[in-house]
């Protein structure tokens, strides 16, 4: 396919906002994946989300999320709001009928779309997802630096302030992180350093939400659901997938033992195997 990236719009949002989003378009009748980035990023529909979803004949849209590159911020957004802004993306772009699918910090954005959208949502699909704050200290155990996420439980200001001095701890990703991130998926690198260069905003508003009510209740997924963990995460713990499981009514987990935070999204196209299959269903 071309190395030119998809085609991009905005929409204007009721409150004056702009909503970056992405499109790889396709066939008129092509099954649609929504993409949900990490934090941080730009929203844009990086290899090999588009490759691999073009070799099943999907069409990708994805979207900024208010605070990152052509999306205006939103202070005190919840989870839910940004999910909402996909949605009416969704609405403007005339697409009915869509998978759901988020890695990291846009798991739980995947997951609120197919909450807010149950007869819409066909199959849902998280890598790495972040789980609801379930206010216990167990939420941080794991995390080889959650310092981030404590400071948004004091709210803005605080993560704000944090932002100011944070600098990447390199504990965070194991080996099999590093070879994947220098080989097949360097270009998810390069997009969260462009999203981070843009500024905090979307990072911090992203962890305050997590540690917020998150505006929707995991049950309300009514979609068949996928959450893929590695074992060895050292970002998100594999016990915020087993969390959800328990949680989500049509849940199934996939936990990758020898993976780690980015590395297991070496799955993703067993993934989007699973995610035709289920929209077909």
């Amino acid at each position: 396919m071309s190395d030119a990236p998809p085609p991009s719009g905005a929409v204007t949002r009721p409150d004056g906002r702009q909503v970056r989003y992405f499109d790889t378009g396709g066939a008129e009748d092509a099954p649609v994946l929504v993409w949900h980035h990490g934090t941080p990023q730009t929203g844009a529909v990086i290899e090999p989300v588009a490759s691999e979803a073009a070799a099943r004949g999907l069409r990708v849209v994805s979207c900024a999320r208010p605070g990152y590159p052509g999306s205006d911020p939103l202070p005190g957004r919840s989870v839910a709001d940004a999910a909402a802004d996909v949605i009416a993306v969704l609405d403007t772009l005339g697409i009915e009928r869509f998978a759901t699918m988020g890695a990291s910090g846009g798991g739980p954005h995947a997951l609120a779309c197919a909450a807010l959208a149950p007869k819409r949502a066909a199959a849902v699909v998280t890598f790495a997802g972040i789980a609801p704050y379930w206010g216990d200290v167990d939420w941080f155990a794991g995390m080889a630096d959650p310092g981030g996420l404590r400071s948004a439980l004091a709210g803005r200001p605080a993560r704000l302030a944090h932002a100011e001095t944070a600098e990447f701890e390199p504990e965070s990703f194991t080996s099999r992180d590093y070879e994947v991130l220098g080989a097949t998926w360097s270009a998810l690198g390069a997009d969260a350093g462009a999203g981070a260069a843009s500024g905090p905003d979307g990072e911090v508003d992203d962890d305050v939400a997590f540690v917020s009510s998150w505006g929707v209740e995991l049950a309300a997924v009514s979609a068949p659901a996928l959450l893929v963990q590695g074992g060895r995460d050292r970002v998100i713990p594999a016990t915020h997938a087993g969390w959800m499981l328990e949680r989500i009514r049509r849940g199934e987990l996939w936990l990758r033992p020898r993976e780690g935070h980015v590395s297991v999204l070496t799955a993703l196209g067993v993934a989007l195997d699973w995610v035709v299959a289920a929209s077909a269903g």
